[in-house]
């Protein structure tokens, strides 16, 4: 019995490639980054300078492979994650507006 509410209960399957297009567009909705790029790796640049970098990761299970510059300049410095949960993918977004947040108020 118990199984069968385990199984009633789990979330549904990451689909990461779905996961990056909803990023994407999400990420296209702050009006403060544009989008470089369309193939494997896509890029959303802050004032001309790369700010984030995302791809589908290569490997067993699904996932996205994100960078967020700690500061947007020519040569960032990045801060790298893999993202393989839904909730993750909204707590990583949630940190991308705080450092947008950060960025505007250190400019």
């Amino acid at each position: 019995m118990s199984d069968d509410l385990s199984d009633f209960f789990a979330l549904p399957p990451f689909k990461a490639d779905e996961a990056l297009v909803k990023l994407r567009r999400d990420l296209r909705e702050l009006k403060a980054l544009s989008e470089k790029g369309t193939g494997d790796l896509v890029r959303f640049e802050w004032k001309s300078a790369p700010a984030i970098e995302l791809s589908l990761a290569q490997g067993d299970k699904p996932a996205l492979a994100v960078s967020l510059a700690k500061r947007p300049i020519q040569r960032p410095e990045w801060r790298k994650q893999m993202l393989s949960s839904s909730a993750e993918v909204r707590k990583w977004l949630d940190e991308v507006k705080r450092s947008l947040k950060q960025w505007d108020d250190e400019d």
